[in-house]
């Protein structure tokens, strides 16, 4: 893999003040050349994830899938039975 320095084939410049002192050590290029450069970048990753994602279907067909046992199935809780009728909470509000 490369690393983002080698994307950027074009000059690299020290960003100044206006008073020509050197900045923070910025380094400033074109933005088309950085547009350039992402796109080489984004184009280089399609080309890992492809190759990438290759491999993983080699090596699923080559390994077997294992298989585990089912879990087992519990009961659904039963309601409970009661005579008591069922009273809204609220009963100013009629729904």
């Amino acid at each position: 893999m490369k690393t983002p320095a080698e994307y950027l084939n074009c000059p690299v410049f020290e960003m100044t003040y206006p008073t020509g002192e050197a900045a923070e050590s910025v380094p400033v290029v074109a933005y088309d050349d950085a547009l350039r450069a992402i796109d080489a970048a984004l184009a280089d990753a399609e080309k890992y994830k492809y190759l990438l994602m290759r491999a993983l279907r080699r090596h699923a067909a080559s390994t077997q899938a294992q298989t585990f046992p089912a879990m087992p199935m519990l009961p659904l809780p039963e309601e409970p039975a009661t005579d008591s009728p069922v009273l809204p909470m609220y009963p100013g509000i009629a729904a």
